[in-house]
């Protein structure tokens, strides 16, 4: 089982090794044989078996990027079965790496929650390496692309599957790279490659708190591994354990786009639209809340830092959910919904529901990436990202329109879609919370109590399966009956706010007068089947949980859910069907804008860092050109002028020499006569 998830992420990183170095060759190499293919009559099987053929080298290393993600999709499928059928921990070291203290092991760890959110990340890197091939024909660096796509899913596979806390780190930082390379793919547009800076800078900030955090938990465990981490939480004092998990909140914060360290993940949409998904659903934003669902003890055993946790998800549900009602531009709209969506993630592990928020992370993968993915094919179509240039696209692309109804209706809870299922676990669990009722966590099918025997950290038994944790003492305070209700009010308005901006976003783009003047089409087949494919987990994952007591959703909250949800989508429908030519959200009026500039954030980070860390550059440029320069050019002028002087005496005139012998000669006689 380990050396399949081993071959699981060397699959993707050989492919980006490969594309790097031999991806152009290979388009040369094959696309002489595809022009030699005899051309059969157009619209047969093989007249579209052959324009495939044609497109694929074109696209240079298309076949390198997309062959390795679906054996790595298959590997993990088998390990995810396995997992399913024998649910146990699988470990397994490669080699143990000295370093003068601590050592740190290059291990993987196999168990339920890391093999099913492995699978997902496959699934949709294939998704977005097939829609690619179409969507990048054209580029003249699609080799680079495919390549980093293909190190981005490596690295988020060495999160997900690393059994050692320095090893996740790796991954962590590999995927902060390929983001900046990826989001700033084109590079000759300014602002894109301002939006890979900011974006790295950003999280960058966040990963100095996260190493950090690292370093306090390894050292008081003694251990990096993880699994002996978290073995070793309750005899961790109090103290550590909240300064660690406070620490690693940062990095979650900025990986994860969370409040205050968001702002760059709507500057991330310049990027190419595959690029997007690939962020929103699988990689990056998702290592964050994976980390702190990884770690999950350690912060049950730190109230304080779920109650911060708590929160920055309120802040960011309900933010970014206002945000997303303003949006212009279709991809901006979906990446503050990823913004909002993450935050219900962190809202439900800070009120003691890992099993919800991993849930709605893998519904959430499934209907965003099909969000993205769709939103290319409408953005190719129309040529503009721009909501107010479409409109009245659901009759010429039906397949993009019923398989979008889908991701949204998701994302805004509607049932059977699978995103009402994991928003209803969450919102019941904050309720709960809220009420004492179960102030210490919900683990479920991911993690179940462990009873240890004897008291003390005796009592705390080594992670030996793949569903144990620590068992909370008695004396251990619970989750802050606060913490759930600002949870739980905020999720319920977010839900209304979601509702509402997924109605008006679906309504502006397929339905009413169509104002492109460009004739709407059909996106590509290898771009619209993708979608079409995540559209059957986005309508149906949801339905998994019901096997699960801590999963099925409550009738009492799911009638109040579905309340707020028709409330937010028939308040936008009322508004729209009045005239439908017109945008829903101009009954905004002067708050469209400051809700259409995420609160101006941006320019209060211009004004509190920006710009100071500007003036101290000046300051430190100025010093150096007026102090340090001038000091070293005065010295060498010094020395030149001093040199001079010198030189007047070594001017090649014997008599001169000789006048300076005698006058020498004189002074000492003199100095000689005059001192005895």
């Amino acid at each position: 089982m380990i050396v399949l998830a081993a071959v699981a992420i060397l699959l993707p990183f050989a492919a980006a090794f490969a594309g790097m170095l031999f991806g152009p060759t290979v388009s040369h190499l094959l696309t002489p044989l595809a022009r030699r293919v005899r051309s059969p009559r157009p619209g047969t099987a093989a007249g579209r078996a052959r324009v495939l053929a044609r497109r694929l080298p074109a696209n240079g290393p298309a076949l390198i990027a997309v062959l390795p993600v679906a054996v790595s999709t298959v590997i993990t499928a088998v390990v995810a079965f396995e997992q399913w059928r024998q649910p146990r921990v699988r470990t397994g070291t490669l080699t143990l790496v000295q370093t003068g203290g601590l050592p740190f092991a290059v291990s993987l760890d196999v168990d339920g929650l890391s093999a099913v959110v492995a699978l997902m990340v496959c699934c949709v890197a294939l998704a977005v390496q097939i829609y690619s091939v179409a969507y990048m024909r054209d580029d003249p660096r699609y080799s680079s692309y495919a390549a980093f796509v293909s190190l981005f899913t490596a690295a988020m596979l060495l999160v997900v599957l690393s059994g050692d806390l320095l090893v996740l780190y790796v991954g962590w930082e590999v995927m902060g790279v390929c983001s900046y390379f990826l989001i700033g793919h084109y590079w000759h547009d300014r602002a894109t490659s301002r939006a890979a800076v900011k974006a790295f800078l950003m999280t960058r900030i966040g990963d100095v708190g996260f190493l950090f955090g690292i370093f306090v938990l390894g050292m008081a465990a003694h251990s990096f591994g993880i699994r002996a981490v978290i073995a070793h939480v309750p005899a961790m004092s109090h103290t550590t354990l909240v300064a660690g998990t406070l620490l690693l909140l940062c990095g979650v914060a900025g990986k994860s786009a969370q409040f205050p360290l968001h702002t760059w993940l709507p500057d991330a949409m310049a990027g190419p639209t595959p690029v997007s998904a690939l962020i929103h659903a699988a990689t990056m934003v998702a290592a964050g809340v994976y980390v702190v669902a990884r770690l999950y003890p350690a912060f049950l055993f730190a109230p304080a830092s779920l109650a911060v946790l708590g929160i920055i998800a309120a802040i960011s549900m309900l933010g970014a959910a206002l945000a997303a009602l303003a949006q212009d531009d279709l991809k901006r709209v979906l990446a503050y919904s990823t913004i909002s969506q993450l935050a219900y993630m962190a809202g439900g592990l800070a009120v003691g529901t890992r099993d919800g928020a991993v849930f709605h992370l893998l519904s959430h993968g499934a209907f965003k990436a099909l969000l993205f993915l769709g939103a290319g094919c409408v953005i190719v179509t129309v040529g503009s990202s721009v909501l107010s240039t479409m409109g009245g696209l659901r009759r010429a692309m039906p397949v993009t329109f019923w398989s979008m109804t889908i991701g949204f209706a998701a994302l805004a809870g509607v049932p059977p879609a699978s995103g009402f299922f994991s928003k209803d676990t969450i919102l019941s669990q904050a309720w709960h919370a809220a009420r004492q009722q179960r102030p210490r966590g919900d683990f479920g099918s991911f993690a179940h109590s462990s009873v240890g025997g004897g008291t003390g950290t005796q009592g705390y038994t080594a992670l030996n399966n793949a569903h144990r944790l620590p068992v909370i003492p008695e004396s251990m305070p619970g989750i802050p009956s606060w913490t759930g209700w600002l949870v739980f009010i905020a999720g319920l308005v977010t839900v209304a706010i979601t509702a509402a901006y997924a109605t008006r976003t679906w309504l502006v783009t397929f339905f009413g007068e169509q104002r492109s003047e460009v004739a709407p089409r059909e996106a590509p087949p290898l771009m619209r089947w993708p979608v079409a494919v995540l559209a059957v987990p986005a309508l149906v994952l949801g339905f998994l949980g019901l096997g699960s007591d801590h999963l099925r959703p409550e009738p009492g909250m799911a009638a109040v859910s579905l309340l707020f949800t028709a409330a937010g989508a028939g308040a936008v429908f009322l508004v729209w069907n009045n005239d439908p030519a017109l945008d829903p959200v101009r009954l905004l009026g002067p708050v469209r804008p400051v809700l259409q500039a995420g609160f101006h954030l941006d320019n209060v980070y211009d004004v509190l860092v920006v710009r100071p860390v500007l003036a101290l550059a000046r300051l430190v440029v100025s010093t150096d050109e007026r102090v340090v320069d001038a000091a070293v050019e005065g010295s060498g002028r010094g020395a030149r002028r001093l040199g001079g002087l010198l030189r007047a005496t070594e001017n090649g005139n014997p008599q001169a020499y000789v006048s300076g012998l005698l006058a020498g000669v004189v002074i000492i006689v003199l100095a000689v006569v005059v001192l005895t």
